[in-house]
């Protein structure tokens, strides 16, 4: 029986060679597409899962109304609350410090470092190669490596390395190294090179609103986190108050500060705030639910055109009947068949994979494999419900011819089976109109923000960081300084400046700023704007009223500033308005700033994000001048590759040696800001073309079957004498009109969508009424091109040939 039900699949097969085809094609790219996206979706859920504690360790974050959530705590919050309350078990900090020098004799190495506490490996247990964890980390002097970083220190005989010295950039002292640990291979966020004691905590201790570390609690199974949250949240707000008492700001009663925890199994993804590398879980679902309705798409396409091939099968199926061939094994039947050419089109989906998957890997910045047997496991499974869906609307369908009627060959005018193809082709519409739609407005909000004025200039200017962070004896001032005083001597440099911020970065420093004549009147969240003479004109930042800090002017070097246009307007004023009046600042809180000039608003972060208020101030002349770690330099136009080559070889032979050389164009630092949506727009049309594509091939196919089943009609009509052009708008009139119903069915799910998207921006586009109208144009195009074409091909058919019987 299986013998000869696959003997009858492939005939068919044969028979319909281009709507097999086309069915094959279609669904492995919608399975290629579907399981791109969801091996990506599994891979960032797969972070932190190698850790035996995550059901039971949580990430502190904080929320208030000037920051919103954040992802970092104060020190006396994390580790009073461990003294404090019983359900916390243990509690950590650490911190990610960037890449650091650490050496020992000659050798050296250039690697990521973590500031953390003796706690760290309780909460990471990663493989201990060699030395003790318990006390790796109990002093200020101690460090602990990987087993990457120690055998580049010591070489083969790393494991021996256990009591001695290294020397770490932070404050170029002496380390005894404790441990040796393997960093786990699965994915994690937590890959340090070496960790040591976080040097500040001491001034710290007392802080419980300073905002700096990254908290992690170990909670006793069967915590209640809800009522932990809480509790802390409680003591927070009072600690808030008095600390709202000592320096004279106002408090948000109605919005009261609140703890998170979140589960580090699920921090990844579904952190409340920034988190810790946070992927965009947003993005990937709606990528998973739209390539969900590609593989819908394929899947219709494969349900229409079986279905439109039932008037080829209707006498097989009657004659079957009529020998005693029951309805059961009928639907088995075709859904062997079905299941056969699903099978066929997984197949080719994993080859497409295989060839995609490097450079998928290279477009999202990762290292994914498909070398989990899970992922072909529940990837089977998805097989065989996929083909059991798509092929049991077609099989019950075929399954209920009624053997009179169909070998009387009464059934190609059924309405039933018209009214089946208009709807599920009707659907098929639905979502390209959707995904056109769609594709439209991300690109016009993506172009907005890309033409977007920025407010300033950052054309030929390179931002270089410093390495080394010493903070005795005004290091970085003077390093900043000195820096300044060579690299301007270089041939092809035009102008030098620096500043606390970095444009494209975004505001890492602000505060509460407040009227120095009205205290109710505060700006939370201002930035530090702590900024070299020449940098607003570095920029070319406009002025709208006042003019900029003059330092051969004391009283401007001691207490001048320059507010940018948000700042003003959230004190109550308009740009003229604020000159000259008096400000206090959270960072300098006893001392009044007098506000000289007011700039137009320019991005330090992305343009999705709201702009900040910023007060710019002379950066030497108290603590913050050791905040300054860059440099920015504006090169000649005539010779930026050869001015570039001039800095590297001060910067390796005169700067830093020993580290290499690193900097970034402002204009692409900026641009990494746009990265993320940049990103959507190439994965949505991308994704566009290849709905259009299933669509259209699948239309062609349908239409193909539907017109051959008219060709007696279309023969008829050449006789009584009606004209080519009237023959071809007959076929495809239907298929046009089912065009305009999709696409107004489609409109208010397409406008929903957008409408929730479009909300994540602050400064977006009003919906636009044109990508409705182009979609529908759009589609009506496509749909007469590939109906008609067939169409066109139906009115040459021979008349002998189809009338020779009537």
């Amino acid at each position: 029986m299986i013998k000869n039900w696959l003997k009858i699949a492939f005939i068919n097969y044969r028979k319909n060679w281009l709507s097999t085809i086309i069915n094959v094609l279609g669904l492995s790219v919608g399975l290629c597409v579907f399981l791109l996206i969801y091996i990506h979706w599994q891979d960032e859920k797969s972070y932190e899962q190698w850790n035996p504690n995550k059901e039971n360790i949580y990430l502190v974050e904080n929320w208030n109304s000037s920051f919103g959530t954040m992802a970092v705590s104060s020190y006396p919050q994390i580790f009073e609350s461990k003294e404090t309350y019983p359900e916390i078990e243990d509690a950590t900090i650490f911190n990610d410090w960037g890449r650091k020098k650490i050496s020992f004799g000659s050798n050296s190495a250039y690697v990521t470092a973590g500031a953390t506490v003796n706690s760290f490996f309780n909460f990471f247990p990663f493989e201990k190669v060699a030395g003790d964890y318990k006390n790796a980390l109990t002093d200020i002097n101690k460090v602990a490596l990987s087993e990457e970083t120690a055998r580049l220190l010591f070489g083969d005989d790393y494991i021996e390395s256990i009591g001695k010295t290294v020397r770490v950039e932070v404050d170029d002292k002496n380390y005894i190294v404790t441990a040796i640990y393997k960093k786990p291979t699965e994915n994690t966020v937590f890959k340090p090179d070496f960790v040591f004691m976080n040097p500040y905590m001491e001034n710290s201790k007392t802080q419980w609103t300073s905002y700096s570390y990254y908290g992690f609690f170990k909670m006793k199974p069967g915590s209640d986190i809800k009522a932990i949250e809480n509790k802390i949240s409680k003591k927070i707000q009072k600690e808030d108050e008095i600390s709202a008492k000592k320096w004279g700001y106002e408090i948000d009663k109605k919005n009261p500060l609140k703890v998170y925890l979140s589960p580090l199994a699920n921090i990844k993804l579904d952190a409340k705030s920034e988190g810790i590398n946070k992927g965009d879980k947003k993005s990937i679902m709606i990528l998973l639910g739209l390539s969900g309705l590609i593989l819908l798409l394929s899947g219709i396409n494969l349900i229409n055109i079986k279905t439109a091939q039932a008037s080829q099968r209707a006498k097989e199926v009657g004659v079957r009947k009529a020998v005693g061939s029951t309805k059961s094994k009928l639907i088995l039947q075709f859904l062997l068949e079905t299941f056969i050419i699903c099978f066929t089109a997984y197949i080719l989906a994993l080859a497409m994979i295989e060839l995609l998957l490097p450079s998928y890997n290279k477009f999202l910045g990762k290292e994914i494999e498909v070398n989990n047997l899970s992922l072909f496991l529940y990837t089977g499974l998805l097989l065989i419900l996929f083909s059991l869906i798509s092929g049991l609307i077609p099989a019950m369908y075929l399954s209920n011819f009624k053997p009179i009627n169909t070998l009387k060959g009464n059934f190609a005018g059924s309405k039933h089976g018209v009214w089946l193809r208009n709807s599920i082709l009707t659907v098929q519409l639905i979502i390209s109109s959707f995904f056109i739609i769609c594709s439209l407005i991300i690109h016009a909000q993506v172009k907005y923000m890309m033409s977007k004025d920025l407010g300033f200039k950052g054309d030929q200017v390179v931002q270089i960081d410093f390495k080394e962070t010493k903070w005795e004896n005004d290091y970085n001032f003077k390093k900043y300084k000195l820096l300044k005083n060579e690299i301007s001597k270089l041939s092809g440099v035009t102008e030098i400046t620096g500043s606390i911020q970095s444009i494209g970065r975004g505001i890492t420093n602000s505060s509460v700023a407040k009227d120095a004549r009205d205290s109710t009147k505060t700006v939370e969240g201002t930035g530090l704007g702590a900024i070299d003479e020449n940098y607003l004109r570095f920029y070319k930042i406009k002025f709208l009223s006042g003019r900029d800090l003059n330092w051969k002017i004391a009283s401007d070097t001691i207490n001048g500033a320059v507010v940018n246009e948000t700042f003003a307007k959230k004190l109550g004023f308009n740009p003229k308005t604020a000159l000259g009046k008096e400000i206090l600042t959270g960072w300098d809180d006893r001392k009044k700033y007098k506000i000289l000039g007011v700039v137009q608003d320019f991005y330090y972060s992305g343009v999705d994000k709201q702009i900040t208020p910023v007060v710019f101030f002379n950066y030497d002349r108290n603590w913050v001048k050791n905040n300054m770690s860059n440099i920015q330099i504006k090169v000649s136009g005539n010779d930026i590759e050869g001015t570039l080559e001039r800095i590297k070889e001060f910067w390796l032979t005169k700067a830093e040696p020993g580290y290499p050389f690193e900097y970034e164009f402002v204009d692409k630092q900026f641009a990494k800001t746009f990265e993320r949506f940049q990103k959507q727009q190439t994965l949505f049309t991308t994704l566009n073309i290849v709905v259009l594509v299933i669509a259209l091939l699948g239309l062609f196919a349908l239409s193909s079957l539907l017109i051959e089943q008219k060709l007696k009609d279309v023969a008829i009509k050449k006789t009584l004498g009606a004209d080519e052009k009237t023959i071809v708008w007959d076929l495809t009139k239907r298929f046009l009109l089912i065009c305009v119903i999709a696409v107004i069915i489609s409109m208010p799910f397409g406008y929903y969508a957008m409408n929730e998207w479009l909300k994540d921006f602050p400064y977006r586009i009003d919906m636009p009424v044109w990508p409705y109208i182009l979609s529908l144009f759009l589609l009506l195009i496509l749909t007469f091109t590939v109906v008609s074409f067939k169409a066109y091909r139906a009115t040459k058919i021979s008349l002998v040939k189809y009338l020779k019987y009537e």
